[in-house]
């Protein structure tokens, strides 16, 4: 961490002087102190209440174009280390623009550890601040809804707060964004990888019984794991991939991925290509931007939230079993249920506030969920989804021999 210093020689009190600040759209200007990398960053802010997985978190393409506040104080404290990244593309930018903490970050205290945070921000091009009241940042989010800002850090602490302000009132809503593009392949690849276990690390796919299309609307890298881990081959198209390059691959299953933005904006290039996949009866399992889009592909219509839901603390319940699971969620809009037609039942509801978080296609073999199954960070109640996808891709197989 840099902080500048300056010594009031007639007390001897040595008083640190702000190096970091981050300006709201309204003109609150909070100070603390810089990490990362040097210089402005501007995105939505928002709050996410995970206790660990900072390093999967700020990995997270669907975090593109935000400023995550950590609501848990302590940050950073087990380093960073090369395994635990979850965009496709390791060396690149995931999107995240900045990052707020409360806590001063220590040197790491983890055999995992390869790097200190603030080396790994700097790496990532990811402007940090901590030392400010995070409560504080989440009551006034939760309040007002997530607020445009600029993130800016000077190690000399010298920053043109008037223009910042003005910076971070210009700034356009999320409302109508288009972030896919970003975090998006630029092309088509295989994966094969699996899931980590201690003492092995990540491992490989045996042989597949299934093949799998996946389109890449920012995907994470846990999805694509687990998706192997299932016994699939799994390959990956851009965002951008046509209806006919989807079909030409012959795919027993095409998932649909999590992503950042308005699905309304993606969906103008992807909706069409996702209805035709759709009228094929292919079986589809959508994942967050994926499932806001598969809803919109049937008629329903998607709605900016006031203030999103991000963190590993989600209870949601599976109408379909009676069961409750506690989720990993990272998303500013929602599918509006009252919009949804007839043939897209409503399968998973949060127990926070009632959202749509899940629906199942009672006309062909799709489903889809609103938060991350695969979590990473969080816990693994929803792994069960990835089986029933399998089972969907089985019994269409099955139907089709006959």
């Amino acid at each position: 961490m840099t902080m500048l210093q300056d010594k009031d020689t007639a007390s001897g009190w040595t008083e640190p002087h702000a190096t970091a600040v981050l300006v709201l759209q309204d003109g609150t200007v909070l100070e603390g102190f810089g990490i990362g990398a040097v210089g402005e960053a501007t995105g939505e802010v928002c709050f996410n209440t995970a206790m660990t997985g900072y390093q999967e978190i700020l990995t997270d393409p669907s975090y593109a174009g935000q400023i995550i506040t950590f609501t848990f104080p302590h940050i950073g404290n087990v380093g960073t280390n090369e395994e635990d990244i979850e965009s496709v593309n390791a060396a690149s930018a995931s999107g995240v623009r900045g990052a707020v903490m409360a806590a001063s970050v220590t040197d790491p205290s983890n055999w995992r550890a390869s790097r200190h945070l603030d080396a790994w921000l700097k790496a990532r091009n990811i402007v940090g601040l901590t030392g400010i009241d995070t409560r504080a940042l989440t009551a006034l989010i939760r309040e007002k809804g997530m607020p445009n800002a600029v993130i800016a850090h000077d190690p000399n602490g010298q920053f043109d707060i008037p223009a910042l302000k003005a910076k971070a009132a210009a700034l356009p809503s999320m409302d109508g964004l288009d972030l896919v593009p970003m975090v998006t392949s630029a092309q088509r690849f295989d994966w094969d990888e699996t899931t980590w276990t201690l003492g092995e690390g990540y491992g490989k796919r045996a042989e597949a019984k299934h093949h799998v299309v996946a389109l890449d609307y920012g995907v994470k890298r846990n999805i694509l794991r687990l998706l192997a881990r299932a016994g699939c081959k799994v390959t990956v198209l851009p965002a951008t991939a046509t209806a006919d390059e989807v079909l030409a691959l012959k795919p027993d299953g095409v998932f649909l991925s999590n992503g950042p933005g308005d699905p309304a904006a993606t969906g103008e290039y992807a909706v069409p290509v996702i209805k035709k996949v759709l009228d094929e009866k292919i079986p589809t399992f959508g994942i967050c931007l994926g499932h806001q889009m598969m809803s919109l592909a049937v008629g329903g219509k998607t709605k900016k939230m006031h203030q999103g839901h991000h963190g590993a603390n989600h209870p949601v319940k599976d109408k379909t079993t009676g069961k409750v699971e506690i989720t990993s969620m990272n998303h500013g809009f929602a599918v509006d249920p009252d919009s949804l037609p007839a043939n897209a039942v409503e399968t998973h509801v949060s127990l926070f506030d009632g959202s749509n978080c899940g629906i199942a296609l009672t006309d062909r073999p799709a489903f889809s969920v609103q938060y991350h199954p695969e979590a990473s960070p969080g816990p693994q109640d929803s792994h069960y989804l990835f089986d029933r996808f399998v089972k969907l891709i089985e019994e269409n197989k099955a139907k089709a021999a006959h």
